[in-house]
C-alpha cells in the first residue's frame, strides 16, 4: 500500500475492506483461481477475485481508493464453499490443491483490468472451470462486442467528492 499516504494507511485493517477472512501470508500473487483450502473443518475454493466499488471510497473517505485498488490489483478475493463447516479465528489455513498454478488473480485481475481486450487471454479464461459465472459472463460480452463494459457506475456511484 506504498501508492496510499499514513492517512489511509492506517485504515487498512484486518476486515476493513468487509472481508470476513484475512490472513497475512495470502495476496492476490500467491492466491490461484481454482485454490482449494481447509479452514477449520470447511473445504473452500477460490472462485474470483473482488471488483472494487464506490463502497470503498466512502469507507476510507477518499474519492480514488476503489479506482486506487483496481489499478494496483490488491482487490481480494471470493471463496465458494464446497464442504460446510467451522471456522474460527485462529484455524489454520490449508492449501489442499492448486489446479491452475498458471492463474494467479493478480495474472486475472491484470487481464480484466490492464489487458481488457486481449482476446486470446479472455478466450482462455472462458475455460476456466473454477472461474465464476458472473465473470465468464463479462468475458463473454468483451469478446462478442470488442467493448469493455463502463466502469464508472461500480467505482464511484453514490460518491460526491471528485473523481
Amino acid at each position: 500500500m506504498r501508492w496510499l499516504d499514513e492517512t489511509y494507511r492506517k485504515k487498512f485493517v484486518p476486515g476493513g475492506f468487509g472481508e470476513n477472512i484475512s490472513c497475512s501470508q495470502m495476496n492476490e500473487t500467491n492466491v490461484c483461481l481454482g485454490d482449494r483450502y481447509q479452514m477449520g473443518t470447511a473445504i473452500v475454493e477460490v472462485s474470483q477475485a473482488r471488483q472494487p466499488c464506490w463502497k470503498l471510497n466512502l469507507r476510507f473517505g477518499h474519492p480514488q481508493i476503489s479506482k486506487l485498488t483496481q489499478d494496483h490489483k490488491k482487490t481480494g478475493w471470493y471463496y465458494r464453499v464446497l464442504q460446510e463447516g467451522q471456522v474460527t479465528t485462529g484455524d489454520s489455513i490449508i492449501l489442499l490443491e492448486r489446479p491452475l498454478p498458471d492463474w494467479p488473480l493478480d495474472r486475472l485481475l491484470h487481464v480484466l483490468y490492464h489487458e481488457p481486450l486481449n482476446f486470446s487471454l479472455l478466450e482462455e479464461m472462458t475455460q476456466l472451470e473454477p472461474l465464476a459465472q458472473s465473470w465468464k459472463q463479462t468475458i463473454m460480452t468483451r469478446l462478442e462486442t470488442g467493448q469493455v463494459e463502463n466502469w464508472d457506475k461500480r467505482l464511484y456511484n453514490n460518491y460526491s467528492s471528485e473523481q
